[in-house]
């Protein structure tokens, strides 16, 4: 089993390191994406992150990994061209969490939104509008041409409106055809980030990632880093600085850049949806994904998820990342846009089990909606000057499903103000559980040859597996000897939850029931298993109970405030009370 640096060791090795040749601000995909590019040749680059890795945006995802069908109709060919690529490349090198999904359009007559299409094309109008069945299949057909090219998804078919009746009984009266092509969804963002990190300190010893790690101010020769969970302190001086903030790049620029080069880089958007606990839907779903337009013309998104249904989403400019939230007028325009296309459907709120929002690092723009503003990437780069001793690299725009790209194009950059060259690609490289994972039609043997190498019932390997890919081989070997089952979540053990802690870098408990597990989005929290696991860790972290007790409180409040886990926080309390006068 390979060594895990704890915190603390993190830590002493940061304090030994007063000179990097690269400082990466910013934990989310497309900064992981450049540390491991970098670590792969070599590089020892320290990357921080004032939070949990993959906490804000790049866990906000729509949990699609897609080739980018719309941006045909905005002429950007190119970024077609490159989603498609590495959406194969993702569904080859990730084959433990990226899967292909096949998608349904519902289309309300032929011949619609042609003109319209042709003068948002031409960019002469911002107007979104329904599109026919004729100008759809015009999209497909050109789709297909860049999967048979570059990837290896099926063709698309349209149905006509007896059949689609046949599929799809509970469509709208309007629908009369429907068409359908393959993407790919992605089940565990959060994680495949974890093991982006994870590879690229195994391939660079001296690479060195922080979590909860914060650059606060610069100095023009050196900044200053903040660990936001104790106070202290670190001076660092880099060579180069890139500025992987996300939504918060020009915050960041405030800090180490000088005034003359402020200028406005980012314009987000916020994009929410819902987690909804709904069998009639997700049977009528089976298996599939609709991506339909609402009466207003906007794309809407639903889809079948961990055993929910996941709806989406919002595309709305906001000014201020820190405090998005999914709101209730959100919630219930996208409850209103499933109305549209399942009207007999009967979805209570009460069915909405989970929300999450985020805010897409756009770059700036003038358009009048955001849905017109390009989700290509570029790199922004600031020269040294006599205010500031290092060049930053600003990581702009971007989308999930192109982290691999974008990261590698930045690494180079990086590369060549280093004097240095690449060495390792990572085209075909796999990544974290998806090494030496199984093709589908070979893992039942080796889910089996690993039950009885492990003396582990089946159904619990392939648990496992699922979750964790190949990386769950090392912890079978914990379970043989102890896998009793959580007193509150008969699917998790206790020596599951204490691996996941040691070895993932785990700092909050927020960090364990919503990034490293899936119990929060899954809709699986209750008072008593959150209240079993904060004891479990505080055991293993060594927490104090005035600590447990402070993480019980900002988790419960963290949940209720971004998630709509409003009901969790009193119960949890009262629970707490009664835990003391029993003491």
């Amino acid at each position: 089993m390979a060594t895990v640096l704890t915190r603390n060791e993190r830590l002493d090795r940061l304090r030994q390191r007063q000179i990097t040749p690269v400082l990466i601000a910013g934990g989310g995909i497309n900064g992981i994406s450049t540390f491991r590019e970098l670590a792969l040749q070599g590089i020892p680059a320290i990357i921080v992150e004032r939070d949990d890795w993959c906490q804000a945006a790049s866990g906000a995802l729509s949990r699609m990994i897609h080739g980018g069908l719309r941006y045909l109709e905005t002429g950007e060919f190119g970024l077609v061209k490159e989603s498609v690529i590495e959406r194969d490349r993702l569904l080859k090198n990730a084959s433990h969490y990226v899967f292909p999904l096949r998608t349904t359009v519902p289309v309300e007559n032929f011949s619609g939104g042609m003109i319209n299409a042709t003068r948002r094309f031409l960019r002469l109008s911002d107007k979104p509008a329904r599109r026919g069945a004729l100008l759809i299949k015009t999209g497909l057909s050109l789709y297909d041409l860049y999967t048979r090219q570059y990837g290896s998804m099926p063709k698309h078919q349209v149905r006509s409106e007896a059949a689609t009746r046949d599929r799809w009984p509970g469509f709208a009266p309007w629908v009369k055809y429907s068409a359908s092509y393959y993407d790919a969804w992605i089940s565990a963002p959060e994680r495949l980030g974890l093991e982006l990190v994870e590879d690229a300190e195994r391939a660079c010893s001296d690479a060195l990632a922080l979590n909860y790690m914060q650059l606060i101010s610069s100095d023009g020769e050196t900044v200053t880093l903040k660990d936001t969970l104790s106070g202290e302190q670190f001076r660092l001086q880099p060579h180069v600085l890139v500025n992987a903030g996300g939504a918060w790049i020009d915050q960041l620029n405030q800090h180490v850049a000088p005034k003359s080069a402020r200028q406005k880089l980012i314009g987000g958007t916020k994009g929410s949806h819902l987690i909804l606990d709904h069998p009639e839907l997700l049977r009528m779903l089976d298996g599939e994904m609709v991506y339909f337009e609402n009466q207003e013309g906007r794309v809407c998104i639903l889809f079948p998820w961990a055993g929910k249904v996941l709806a989406g989403s919002t595309d709305i400019r906001v000014d201020d990342p820190d405090n998005v939230v999914c709101e209730a007028a959100e919630k219930a325009y996208i409850l209103e846009s499933l109305r549209f296309v399942f009207p007999e459907v009967v979805v209570p709120e009460s069915a909405v089990v989970y929300t999450f929002c985020g805010v897409r690092p756009l770059p700036a723009s003038d358009a009048k909606l955001s849905g017109q503003i390009s989700r290509n990437h570029s790199l922004v780069m600031l020269p040294p000057d006599p205010t500031r001793a290092w060049s930053t690299l600003c990581l702009v725009g971007g989308k999930w499903t192109t982290f691999r790209r974008f990261g590698e194009e930045a690494a180079d950059r990086v590369l060549r103000l280093l004097g240095e060259k690449r060495h390792t690609s990572t085209t075909e490289l796999a990544i974290g559980g998806g090494r030496d994972f199984p093709a589908p039609a070979a893992q039942p043997a080796w889910i089996a040859q690993l039950a009885q190498q492990y003396a582990l019932p089946v159904p619990r390997v392939m648990q496992l597996v699922k979750r964790y890919g190949s990386r769950a081989v090392p912890l079978l070997s914990l379970l043989r000897d102890d896998d009793r089952p959580l007193h509150h979540h008969a699917d998790y053990s206790a020596t599951e939850l204490r691996y996941l802690t040691e070895h993932e870098q785990v700092c909050q408990l927020e960090d364990l029931l919503v990034r490293r597990t899936s119990l929060a989005i899954g809709g699986e929290l209750t008072p008593p298993l959150i209240q079993e696991i904060s004891l479990l860790m505080a055991q293993t972290l060594n927490w104090s109970e005035h600590q447990r007790i402070q993480q019980l409180q900002r988790c419960c409040a963290s949940l209720a405030r971004f998630h709509g886990l409003h009901g969790l926080y009193p119960t949890v309390m009262q629970q707490e009370a009664q835990h003391v006068s029993e003491q």
